[in-house]
């Protein structure tokens, strides 16, 4: 692809973002950006939450994984549709009845501020860190295929990434949001059939046949590509219970207790609404995410067919670099067209929605804003805006500087570790709110909400040696959601409360 193309399909794009912006945010007030009027169509946020749950990390990682891994994956997924079915059915009703825009207000109103400020700062912490590294994908996938050859230097392509963003979401938030993601999902599912497609066609074969060349090629565990159940080793990473169970929690948490993606779901007209749109976006999801596995083994089947050497590093594939070296280099024009519209859309899809939840959580959690007269919430909003775009510039720079010096870095692993500790405690307290009557000395709530992830991770690090060789996955989180609720039980008290 020439870089006169690639300027042109980025440009074309960012002008629609643009105008789509300017129309959904005309005669917008505060509460448009928080919670869109509850005027959002059901099916236009589930659509919509495809693109905002699956981020650029999907679009790159999850296919590249299949080399080392085969479909593994795809068992964290099964445990998302239990996950996402308690949170249709336990705290939507729960977010509905109280009528909130920040879904941390739960928290206060079951025990008190210090538990409602605490639940906000851990959702701050893990959606700004998880956002921008995902970010990060989108950022390097420019500098390595367009701004490089222009001479731009990296943070240029970062602050570039950051500032259109901004551009689109300061003024519409949410409303804007519901119809950006809708927009840029349609680009990302079509980008992973088109290159699908392309790779088949470019072998000469159906999908049928092309899944079971898949099939009959072995990732580097000497398994199928397609092998998707690992039973046969609890100790191992990749044992079922752990992902599937892992999944369900990292669903509950990473979509239940985050106000990024609740927050459209409460722009929604009514609770059945919400519902219809939860299930509906669980169906397209598990199906989307198939696709992408299947992507992911298309293109190594495609490189070995082809005689394309894939990117490496000191003798090791890098997998995050394979399917953005393929499409954009052996896919042709039209796919390779789709791929970059693809992993733009992925990527802005995710990080818009949480720089304008971040900004909700902010502004709602610590700021009093609810008590401004609408000009100083304006203010409130545009200055908390600008900080989180900035802090996001932050971390993708530390990030990039990061993978630099450990090339071998699993992006989406990383994501995944860091939302086990940071979500965990989320995960305690809404469970102890939701499942006991007992109140809390809230003075203590913060140091148990520490002090769990830091125990989850001395274990973490040390199980080798504590547990006779058992590794944890993503059943960390878990663990640290029990602890903190060990720990909240601890310093409770025996005391009926309005549930």
């Amino acid at each position: 692809m020439s870089t006169t193309l690639i300027i042109g399909v980025l440009v074309s794009y960012f002008i629609v973002l643009i105008l789509i912006s300017y129309f959904t945010s005309k005669n917008t007030d505060s509460l448009t950006f928080f919670n869109g009027n509850k005027q959002s169509p059901w099916y236009l946020v589930a659509f919509g939450m495809i693109g905002a749950s699956l981020s650029g990390v999907t679009f790159i990682s999850v296919p590249g994984k299949i080399l080392g891994e085969s479909m593994a994956y795809f068992q964290i997924v099964l445990g998302y549709v239990l996950g996402y079915i308690v949170i249709a059915k336990i705290l939507m009703p729960i977010y509905y009845k109280l009528n909130i825009v920040s879904i941390y207000q739960y928290l206060e109103d079951r025990f008190g501020k210090v538990s409602y400020k605490t639940g906000a700062a851990y959702f701050i912490l893990s959606r700004t860190l998880g956002s921008a590294i995902r970010l990060y994908l989108a950022t390097f996938v420019l500098q390595l295929f367009l701004f490089e050859d222009l001479g731009v230097p990296y943070w240029g392509t970062a602050l570039t990434t950051v500032a259109l963003i901004w551009v689109y979401t300061f003024k519409g938030g949410i409303k804007t949001i519901v119809y950006t993601d809708t927009f840029q999902t349609f680009f990302l599912i079509s980008a992973v059939v088109i290159c699908t497609v392309t790779i088949a066609n470019s072998l000469d074969i159906n999908f049928s046949g092309l899944y079971q060349k898949i099939k009959d090629t072995s990732s580097l565990r000497g398994e199928p590509m397609t092998k998707i159940f690992f039973f046969d080793d609890y100790k191992s990473h990749l044992f079922f219970p752990k992902q599937f169970l892992g999944g369900m929690f990292l669903a509950i948490a990473m979509t239940g207790l985050d106000q990024d993606l609740m927050q459209k779901n409460l722009t929604c007209r009514s609770l059945k609404d919400a519902q219809k749109n939860m299930y509906s976006f669980t169906t397209v999801l598990v199906f989307v995410n198939f696709l992408f596995l299947t992507l992911g083994g298309a293109l190594y089947v495609f490189a070995n067919e082809k005689g394309i050497s894939l990117p490496q590093i000191d003798g090791k594939v890098v997998t995050d670099y394979v399917f953005p070296t393929l499409a954009l280099g052996s896919f042709g024009t039209i796919a390779g067209v789709f791929f970059l519209l693809g992993i733009t859309a992925s990527s802005y899809a995710s990080a818009d929605s949480a720089l304008a939840a971040l900004t909700t959580g902010f502004c709602i959690d610590f700021l009093n804003y609810n008590k401004k007269d609408e000009k100083i919430q304006k203010r409130y909003r545009l200055i908390v805006h600008i900080g989180f775009s900035i802090l996001f510039l932050i971390i993708i720079l530390l990030t990039r500087n990061y993978i630099l010096n450990n090339p071998e870095s699993d992006i989406i692993g990383a994501i995944l570790t860091i939302a086990g500790y940071t979500y965990g405690p989320l995960l305690g307290l809404f469970a102890f709110g939701i499942f006991s009557k007992r109140k809390l000395k809230e003075m203590f709530v913060p140091i148990i909400c520490v002090l769990s992830p830091v125990i989850c991770y001395i274990i973490s690090i040390n199980s080798k040696d504590l547990l006779n060789g058992y590794i944890f996955s993503h059943e960390l989180l878990i663990l640290n959601g029990i602890f903190t609720f060990v720990g909240l039980y601890l310093i409770s008290i025996k005391k009926s409360v309005k549930l």
